[in-house]
């Protein structure tokens, strides 16, 4: 009985062996995994919508249409083809992922704060709500970004097409490539939310966030290059430039929490070796238990004449 309430008190201040730790990380990954299966599945049902969402700003802006072979309005177009027997299979089933991923996005967005939470204090467990509430349009507005720009991409890369070639689509190699990129941008457009985090766990400050903001804007700089099909300056610059933005104002955040940490740390302005100064006000005196001073020998108490502090000698 006295085990498991010692063990229930580690347990709620984050305490915990390397093993718990990862048997922690097996659960929440266990919760997510499940959350995205169940939420495909109901997907898998309206994957014929979904596609055809998926499908429309391709279609729209490179697809062959009326009749046309080889281009459209003066540019070259593409149709839209599928490979072999099984392909309109499995790309009902990268639909329904995709969807999956998309739709259950609260779920493991909670599940990574939940595991991370218990190693926070008290006060910063209270963010798990923002922190979700946040977490989720930053991934979907990272995810519609990657979906408005391929567009653009997919004409631009189609520009280089010879005269009189005919471009064939297939739609597996479309998915493929829609489905990286929403996941890519939207994974990276919760970079704020990683600093946040490292900034209220302690591991990271303002000032540090600030000294990096060159090498991170060359770092999302290339990032964008990469991330982004054909590396065109358009689609870099839209991937790029609101990464930028979230990485100062995750900065701003951080300066804002550290100022906060500093008002209520009675010790920020100390150095590394410098001791801190007691608190010897009453209310922390009277905190302290007494302790009764010791008392006399009786062989010591019967002489008068010998000096003694608290029944000894000055000797003893």
């Amino acid at each position: 009985m006295l085990k498991s309430a010692r063990k229930q008190e580690k347990d709620a201040e984050g305490r915990m062996p390397l093993g718990e730790h990862l048997r922690e990380l097996r659960n929440r990954l266990m919760k997510s995994v499940l959350a995205i299966i169940v939420v495909t599945i109901v997907a898998a049902f309206f994957q014929k919508e979904i596609f055809e969402f998926l499908m429309r700003p391709i279609l729209e802006s490179v697809g062959c249409v009326d009749g046309a072979d080889t281009m459209r309005n003066g540019r070259p177009c593409a149709e839209m083809t599928t490979q072999g027997l099984l392909s309109p299979f499995t790309i009902a089933l990268k639909v329904a992922l995709m969807a999956g991923v998309l739709a259950a996005t609260p779920i493991w967005l909670y599940q990574l704060w939940a595991f991370v939470a218990p190693g926070l204090h008290g006060h910063e467990k209270r963010y798990a709500l923002s922190f979700v509430a946040a977490g989720v349009p930053l991934f979907l507005g990272g995810a519609y970004l990657a979906y408005s720009i391929l567009p653009q991409t997919a004409e631009i890369m189609l520009g280089f097409t010879p005269e009189g070639a005919k471009n064939l689509l297939p739609l597996d190699d479309y998915l493929d490539l829609i489905t990286r990129m929403v996941i890519v941008f939207g994974a990276a457009f919760e970079l704020p939310l990683l600093l946040i985090l490292l900034n209220l766990t302690g591991v990271l400050t303002g000032r540090r966030m600030l000294s990096w903001w060159r090498g991170m804007i060359i770092g999302l700089t290339a990032f964008a290059a990469i991330a982004t099909p054909g590396g065109e300056p358009i689609s870099m610059l839209l991937l790029a430039g609101p990464l930028a933005v979230l990485y100062f104002i995750a900065v701003g955040f951080s300066f804002v929490n550290d100022a906060r940490r500093r008002r209520r740390n009675p010790d920020a302005g100390l150095d590394d070796d410098e001791a801190s100064d007691l608190d010897l006000t009453p209310s922390a005196i009277d905190a302290v238990e007494s302790v009764p001073a010791p008392r006399a020998l009786p062989e010591q108490a019967s002489d008068p004449d010998r000096d003694r502090i608290n029944g000894y000698d000055d000797v003893t």
